[in-house]
């Protein structure tokens, strides 16, 4: 449509022109129910915007995406409905000085996620809606000026079917039949929410008194499907978020500001979760149906604070426009972890953030799409791609870098002052460095340029150089930085020496060291004279963002003895430089497996077991030679079936490698094995195999011809609810028959009449690494449908369909010569589009590179 792609120009002289007032927004929601097929299902918006204009005369627009629009009013003037609305935006000429503009529109219910999502439970029949907007759907819903920086107050209303609760960002009640919210404090149309229907509602309080004496009370509220309720432990929801609601008093000195709290766990959701002030909104699988281990609440955990950080970073003040996301994200992912240590039963959240979330910055900051985290947005398709592992993760690094940088107190004393001085406003990156210096006293222009306005991750490597009598004459750190992004940046580190310390074999941290790393070399001079180490870790205690590399001798200790490392964190920093190692090609897929098979069964932190996991499959499916797969194969399940045997009876251990067991299970014994631990015929020990687990021990069973079409029937009578409709499609796409695979590319590249949820489970199941011969017609077909698909849909099933589709199976030069072939012909596509073929593409180029490597290894 045009114009449906905001650009950033376009928004800077839309928020130099207009300043806005408020809205009242009225949806009539009860046009939800009836017949399903009716397409498209519409429901009433209208939507009136007071606001004002610094050059009366001027032409503007308003943004609303609608099938029809029934009347639009302007200065009490009624325009052409025909003639001001393209679809994307309604025209507004001759503006005056103080405006009021009314839209009457006929706005669609979603089945992808974004805007009113409409949902119905297969369960009970029962139909859900919910609103997800970032970063600009809230125009599908009410027409609006969707950008950030032109922030107002919200007075909403609904009317819904007779039964239902609707609840929005303020207070609502039932007032003659109609939802009525209280006004909410200026806030950004993409943060506005409503969630209607049927939900399971439960209730509980916060109160804090301050040093002051004043005390803040804030109801809180929880809410999930009627289906999912049995399952909802919604004590341990309010527990974390008082916890959380505790520790952001206690360091940000600025009260919540938005009332009430209500965690809405919402179906067919496209997100891990959403910040709308006052109805944070969750993807429902947080709410667990089987035994998860403690790394699921975990996960849980530091989502629920995420969140609840956005309430100051991101709700309270917000960017001005998505080159500043990071000042929402990267904030909220620091001190969702943060607050994780801090607050919680969650003690070794960090342990987590280094395995886990700086894997996805590492790989998200060495593709050809990596940008500085203060990123050059220009329009809302590249905002949309933008939320990634360099917005998150690496900002996250980077804050946490910076507190190290700066010091703890000065760095929360400055975010005080910037909630302070911004409050309910917007702001750039010089207004919170501005904070930020003024209370270390350092200039931060410098370290900005390095951290922030500069993309790539640089490696660092220790140099040790020992005398004849096995001391350290000269410990040197050498920093390095890929060609395509050179930037050395000052980093922070400590340099911890190992070595064996008891009887036990045990390897233990026996000298530390804190230095200011700079340029190409920098010596430590604080641990010259020590005795000489068995392993040097760069970067121990997990400091700065870099990728750890390690000497000769400290690499081969690894290699025998790395399950004697005793301090969890430093055995954690070893095992992702390691991965990193083998995703660049300079560790053979073969060695990073058989580190696995040789030590993870030792690992105490289930959070990097699982992470261990994931890594062991990758290596195996992508970076391995083809002619080593079958026999890693054959490892991985005969080391994963020994340590689910030696594990604790019913320990969340034995469940995670119950579930590796089932990922990796290829050949018969250990495929009849599933079947008959799902007939009950077969037992391990304390091994519960619940609803879920079912669902885990079958794909593999579908996707090797064992779990037939009955079967999977079978299993969905058995659990007949939404998350088991997921799982059996998941299943069916799965199975080896070359009309399965036409059937389930056909209902997700040509047909738009599955819900973003199956288009996700249907694409998950489709590409089985076991199955390359039988993908090997859709390379072609790829290829010639995503700018046709990326045009058509959505931009969030276009996402899911370039992504997931890509024909990375096919891992050979021919895919990688066809993708470029693409890229040369295309080179007018969408941006979006072209970035995310880009990334397929690097992507594959490193699994050839890696499985090079290992074919050196292997010959």
């Amino acid at each position: 449509m045009p114009g449906e792609n905001l650009t950033r120009d376009e928004a800077q002289e839309r928020a130099a022109l207009l300043s806005v007032d408020g809205y009242e927004v009225s949806l009539d929601l009860r046009s939800v129910l009836g017949d399903i097929e009716a397409e498209p299902r519409t429901f009433r918006s209208v939507t009136t915007i007071r606001f004002r204009c610094a050059e009366p005369g001027a032409t503007s627009f308003a943004d609303l995406l609608a099938p029809s629009v029934t009347a639009v009013s302007l200065n009490g003037k009624d325009l052409d409905p025909g003639e001001v609305f393209d679809g994307s935006r309604i025209r507004l000429e001759d503006l005056r000085a103080d405006n009021e503009l009314v839209v009457d529109a006929q706005c669609a219910y979603s089945r992808t996620g974004e805007g009113m999502h409409r949902f119905v439970d297969p369960e009970d029949g029962e139909v859900y809606l919910y609103t997800q907007y970032e970063p600009a759907d809230s125009r599908r819903v009410f027409a609006n000026f969707e950008q950030p920086d032109l922030k107002a107050p919200f007075r909403s209303e609904v009317r819904a079917p007779e039964g239902w609760t609707v609840w929005s960002n303020g207070v609502g009640e039932l007032v003659d039949g109609v939802w009525k919210f209280a006004e909410t404090k200026p806030i950004s149309t993409y943060i506005t929410a409503f969630v209607a229907g049927p939900y399971h509602y439960v209730t509980d309080s916060y109160a804090r008194t301050f040093d002051d004496g004043t005390t803040l009370e804030i109801p809180l509220g929880a809410m999930c499907r009627k289906g999912l309720a049995p399952h909802f432990d919604s004590d341990d929801v309010f527990l974390v978020t008082k916890q959380g609601l505790d520790f952001f008093h206690d360091h940000f000195d600025f009260p919540y500001p938005f009332g009430k709290y209500d965690q809405a766990f919402v179906p067919e959701y496209n997100l891990g979760a959403m910040e709308n002030p006052g109805l944070v909104t969750f993807r429902e699988e947080f709410i667990f149906r089987g035994k998860v281990t403690q790394a699921s609440y975990e996960g849980r955990a530091n989502v629920i604070l995420h969140e609840m950080a956005h309430m100051w970073f991101g709700d309270l003040v917000t960017m001005e426009w998505w080159d500043d996301l990071w000042l929402k994200e990267s904030f909220a992912d620091f001190m969702g972890a943060f607050a994780l240590v801090g607050a919680t039963r969650f003690e070794n959240g960090w342990i987590t953030f280094a395995n886990r979330r700086k894997a996805w910055a590492y790989r998200a900051d060495q593709l050809p799409s990596t940008h500085p985290i203060t990123a050059d947005i220009r329009d809302l398709q590249d905002a949309k791609l933008n939320f990634d592992g360099i917005t998150y993760a690496k900002g996250a690094s980077v804050l946490k870098q910076l507190v190290a940088y700066v010091g703890q107190d000065a760095f929360l004393e400055g975010a005080r002052r910037y909630f302070k001085r911004n409050a309910y406003g917007n702001t750039r990156l010089g207004d919170l460095l501005s904070a930020l210096e003024e209370t270390s006293g350092r200039d931060l222009a410098t370290w900005s340029r390095a951290w922030l306005q500069t993309a790539g991750v640089n490696s660092l490597t220790p140099q040790v150089i020992l005398s004849a009598e096995g001391r350290i004459t000269e410990l040197a750190v050498l920093q390095e930085a890929p060609e395509s992004h050179p930037e050395l940046r000052p980093h922070r580190v400590a340099v911890g020496l190992y070595r064996r310390e008891d009887a036990n074999g045990s390897l233990v941290r026996y000298a530390r060291a804190e230095v200011d790393v700079v340029g190409p070399r920098t010596v430590v001079e604080e641990l010259v004279g020590e005795d000489a180490p068995e392993l040097v870790l760069v970067n121990d205690d997990d400091l700065t963002y870099c990728k750890i590399r390690f000497d000769e001798n400290s690499l081969a200790t690894l290699r025998e003895r790395l399950g004697d490392i005793t301090d969890p964190l430093a055995r954690a920093l070893c095992w992702s430089a390691l991965w990193n190692l083998t995703r660049d090609a300079l560790m053979p897929a073969r060695d990073f497996v058989g580190l696995v098979l040789r030590f993870a069964g030792r690992e105490s932190d289930i959070g990097v077991l699982q992470m261990l996991h994931t890594w062991a499959h990758s290596a195996l499916v992508h970076y391995a030679t083809p002619d080593w797969r079958a026999e890693g194969g054959r490892l991985l399940a005969q080391g994963a079936l020994k340590e689910l045997r030696l594990a604790e009876p019913g320990s969340q251990h034995q469940l995670t490698w119950a579930r590796f067991f089932a990922t990796v299970a290829s050949d018969q014994a250990d495929l009849q094995l599933l079947l008959h631990l799902l007939e009950g015929t077969a037992k391990v020990d304390g091994l519960d195999v619940d609803q879920e687990l079912r669902w885990a021990f079958l794909e593999p069973l579908a996707a090797h011809g064992v779990a037939d079409e009955s079967l999977l029937a079978a299993e969905l009578a058995r659990d007949d609810t939404a998350s088991g409709k997921r799982h059996q499609v998941r299943c069916l796409a799965a199975r080896p028959s070359a009309a399965v695979k036409a059937q389930a590319w056909a209902q997700v590249v040509e047909s738009d009449a599955l819900s973003n949820a199956l288009v996700e489970a249907t694409i998950a199941g489709f590409a089985q690494p076991a199955q390359r011969e039988l993908l090997a017609p859709y390379a072609a077909k790829y290829f010639a449908a995503i700018e046709r698909v990326w045009s058509e849909r959505s931009i969030q099933i276009g996402m899911d369909v370039v992504k997931g589709l890509f024909p990375s199976l096919r891992d050979s030069q021919e895919t990688l010569d066809a993708t470029d072939a693409w890229l040369t012909a295309h080179e007018d596509a969408a941006p979006a589009l072209r970035r995310l073929v880009l990334e397929a593409r690097d992507d594959l180029a490193r699994t050839l590179r890696g499985q090079a490597c290992d074919t050196a290894a292997g010959s």
